[in-house]
């Protein structure tokens, strides 16, 4: 009988066995894991090697939590029966479980070739080629499923939205159009219809068919089928300006009506009347303002097109209003003006009008635009000191906001602001004292609590940070930085790891930036679910919109730099494998240390105990799902992650994202080169080269990339074969010709840029490569604190712990005259003076001396 059904004999089962099977089938689909494991088993009693029964129960075992088990057993049921559908889609299944999508989607092709009919197995391969964006293939599985379903309206839009994927927007909208003529009897507000209308409006839209598509959105709106007004409302209008219509700005004018706050209705608005004249703007931006007084928006966006008097006539009731109604945003929400110098120029001669105007010792003139209030003062102080400090004249903003103490002692904007202004100036320790006095003004607001938690880490402050933190997280979490882990808190892992890094304990920050690395795995991963929930629940425009986003999602400033930075240690320790292994050594764990791991420890026993015993009490019919449990983590300090095999391949894996999200950012360019000139990927580097030169040709950095290049390519004990060989020659030659020396190519530089700090530091560190003898080295080095350099803080410190690296006895010259030039600075105070400073910053009393002191 098997024979005549074409089922080979290893596979068959006689009638009770074959019944017991379609039962271990059905309580694997009811999460009746027990009885399904049960059966299994009596049919594998009688036939141990029959393979789909085998890949069940590894399925059922590995829900019921015993994994290992059976991901073995399941890769021996396919090992079996290598022809079975069932045992190939339980394969499958357990890869997708580990994100292994690629191989996932393997097994499910394997699989479709025996049951090339499965709903369910085709479905599962439509989402696995989504996520993995194979949107050709793609295109045949949703046709595959719309021809065996074409009842079920899901698979035409789905078939729709695959072609629209795959570029193809005529047949994704031929699809729509034939599944509208197979709609009968739509009920009245069906959300789902009205998603799908508007897709198909989208996508006409996308296809420049602006006529089609609007007369869809007005047939379909009268009627009601679209039953979300506002998108209604901004299709129109989009699509009205694109036609150029008369009816264009009426369309925009009842989006300003329905939402004035909106500065994207304004710009619509403006653009389909044909206005390009700043004046123009201007008089139409005053006209609404006066119609709909209490809207902000135009009166922020009259700023930008305003100028001479004018500006002024609008900026001062603009200031005005925000001093009255004591708005801390006020200056975030006007800063982009000082981009103009005109209108910064303006602002500050504004500002100390009104100061004089509302100032508590003189009375204000009649002509004075309003009435003046004690709050309204501060919010003016306020609002000057974050001004100045903008302008870099951080002396005047602390004076400032010391008066602003003295009328005020109680606001912890002003301390928060003081920290700004100090941690600008330098002085870390200031600043994270000051922002720890503004924490203790208001002992539950998280924001406050995280600023100081922040500031304590940027002053290298990580132990008294964590305590900090730990305020506000799980009390029964490993640590406070274990809890903020798991909930992703990109803020904290960035912060903590730069500080890590700042401190030499690369071990520790490359273990945050791996950890901020698996939280953008996690959100990638995250998005499978929506590829079959969004086509179910029909919300297709915002799934567009997801997908866009994801696609984008390493371009993310935490990703970009978490990879930068982790490559750099990478590539160090590639250059000298002893860091490493010192680390190893070392074990780099202090006192405190040891105590916060074993605390760890404990806890987390702790917490791994509770989960046993609540399980224990859990129905044993519990599906604890595919998905592998996390892993113990058995290196906490990152000692092994530092000293591994490959940091060559896990930097190029890092920063690989980025070729293509990042193409405007140099120092994505100047890693990608570090990365693959030590792989021997020439061509790669030589083209990381040039791209950075695209971008900023002066670029320091660069600069000493291009003398390292040529001196690589010296130090090559041979050609490379063709065709890389000549064409790694033509692509050096175009970056620096032959005939320029690298002594002369860098002095010529170190010319051009002799004012820059930065430039002397990349110069100084080209002449080293050259071997310059070091007191030639130092005298480049110490040109930066001439009169003609312009002093950077950042860079002072760079050429600073530069001159550690070479050991020069001119180090603490440069310190101390470093410490004179950046007076309100702490960063080049000695080791002893910042070890006073540190504890000055942690011994804060203001409001709650009590509490203070029994907490120290």
């Amino acid at each position: 009988m098997s024979r005549i059904l074409g089922i080979p004999p290893k596979r068959a089962l006689p009638l009770k066995e074959a019944s017991l099977f379609k039962e271990v089938l059905t309580m694997y689909e009811a999460r009746q894991l027990k009885k399904g494991l049960k059966t299994a088993d009596q049919i594998l009693k009688k036939f141990p090697e029959h393979g789909e029964t085998m890949c069940m129960k590894g399925l059922i075992l590995t829900h019921m939590g015993r994994r290992e088990e059976g991901i073995d057993l399941v890769k021996k049921g396919v090992r079996l029966d290598l022809t079975s559908h069932i045992c190939w889609h339980v394969f499958g299944l357990i890869q997708k479980g580990e994100k292994n999508y690629e191989e996932a989607l393997k097994s499910y092709t394997q699989a479709l070739r025996f049951d090339k009919e499965n709903l369910n197995i085709l479905r599962d391969a439509a989402h696995l080629q989504t996520q993995l964006r194979l949107y050709d293939g793609l295109v045949e599985t949703r046709h595959i499923l719309l021809r065996l379903r074409p009842t079920v309206r899901q698979n035409w839009v789905s078939l729709a939205v695959a072609y629209h994927l795959s570029g193809n927007l005529l047949e994704a909208k031929k699809v729509l159009e034939q599944y509208e003529r197979t709609l009968k009897n739509v009920p009245d507000y069906d959300i789902e219809h009205s998603e799908t209308t508007m897709y198909h409006v989208r996508l006409l839209e996308e296809l420049g068919e602006f006529t089609e598509a609007l007369s869809l959105l007005d047939v379909n709106s009268k009627s009601r089928v679209i039953v979300d007004k506002t998108a209604i409302m901004e299709a129109r209008a989009r699509l009205l300006s694109k036609l150029k219509s008369d009816e264009a700005e009426h369309a925009w004018r009842v989006l300003i009506d329905h939402n004035p706050d909106c500065t994207n209705y304004y710009h619509g608005y403006l653009a389909s009347q044909g206005i390009d004249s700043d004046e123009a703007s201007l008089a139409v931006l005053r006209d609404i303002s006066s119609q709909i007084p209490r809207a902000n928006a135009p009166r922020q966006l009259a700023l930008t097109f305003a100028s001479g008097e004018q500006f002024k006539e609008l900026a001062k009731p603009y200031l005005v209003s925000g001093f009255t109604k004591g708005i801390p945003s006020l200056f975030a929400d006007i800063k982009l003006l000082y981009k103009d110098e005109t209108k910064m120029g303006q602002i500050q001669a504004l500002l100390e009008e009104i100061r004089a105007e509302n100032a508590p010792d003189s009375a204000a003139p009649s002509s004075s635009t309003f009435t003046s209030q004690p709050t309204t003062y501060l919010w003016i102080l306020y609002f000057q000191a974050q001004h100045f400090s903008y302008l870099s004249q951080f002396r005047r903003a602390l004076e400032i906001l010391d008066e602003a103490l003295k009328h005020t002692p109680t606001l912890p904007e002003l301390y928060a602001c003081r920290a700004r202004v100090l941690k600008r100036a330098g002085d870390l320790f200031g600043a994270a004292r000051s922002i720890e006095e503004a924490r203790l003004l208001d002992g539950q607001d998280r924001f406050l609590n995280t600023k100081s938690a922040k500031y304590r880490l940027r002053a290298g402050l990580v132990d008294e940070a964590s305590a900090l933190l730990g305020l506000f997280t799980k009390k029964d979490a490993a640590s406070p930085g274990a809890d903020l882990e798991d909930m992703q808190s990109l803020l904290y892992l960035t912060e903590e790891a730069d500080a890590q890094n700042h401190l030499g304990k690369i071990n520790l920050a490359l273990k945050k930036y791996t950890a901020i690395q698996k939280v953008f795995d996690e959100i990638e991963d995250d998005q499978y679910d929506f590829h079959g929930y969004s086509m179910r629940k029909f919300t297709i425009n915002i799934y567009f919109n997801l997908l866009a986003w994801e696609d984008r999602l390493r371009s993310h400033p935490a990703y970009v730099k978490a990879a930068i930075s982790a490559s750099k240690i990478f590539v160090a320790v590639h250059d000298d494998p002893s860091i490493a292994s010192s680390f190893a050594s070392s074990g780099q764990l202090t006192d405190a240390e040891k105590k916060a791991k074993k605390k760890a420890k404990k806890a987390a026993q702790k917490s791994q105990d509770d989960t046993k015993k609540g399980n224990s009490q859990q129905s044993s019919n519990e599906d604890k799902g595919l998905e592998p449990t996390v892993p113990k983590d058995d290196d906490a300090d990152g000692i092994k992650l530092l000293g591994c095999s490959d940091p060559l391949e896990r930097a190029a894996k890092f920063l690989h994202p980025l070729i293509t999200l990042a193409p405007d950012n140099i120092d994505v360019w100047i890693a990608v080169y570090d990365v693959a000139i030590r792989r021997k990927k020439l061509l790669q580097a030589t083209k990381a080269l040039k791209h950075a030169r695209s971008i900023d040709a002066e670029n320091p950095e660069l600069h000493i990339r291009l003398a390292h290049v040529r001196q690589t390519a010296a130090a090559l004990p041979q050609e490379p074969p063709a065709p890389i060989g000549p064409l790694f020659k033509e692509a050096l030659l175009e970056l620096l010709p032959e005939e320029v020396s690298l002594e002369t190519f860098n002095s010529q530089y170190l010319q051009r840029h002799y004012s820059s700090q930065q430039a002397i530091l990349a110069a100084a560190k080209v002449s080293q490569k050259l071997q310059a003898p070091l007191e030639e080295v130092e005298n480049v080095l110490f040109t930066a604190l001439g009169p003609d350099a312009k002093l950077d803080l950042e860079s002072s410190q760079a050429i600073l712990s530069y001159l550690k690296s070479l050991g020069s006895q001119r180090t603490e010259e440069f310190r101390i005259a470093c410490d004179s030039k950046f007076e309100l600075s702490t960063v080049f105070k000695s080791p002893e003076e910042q070890a006073l400073l540190a504890k000055q910053a942690l011994n804060v009393v203001i409001g709650y001396p009590d509490e203070v002191e029994a907490e120290a």
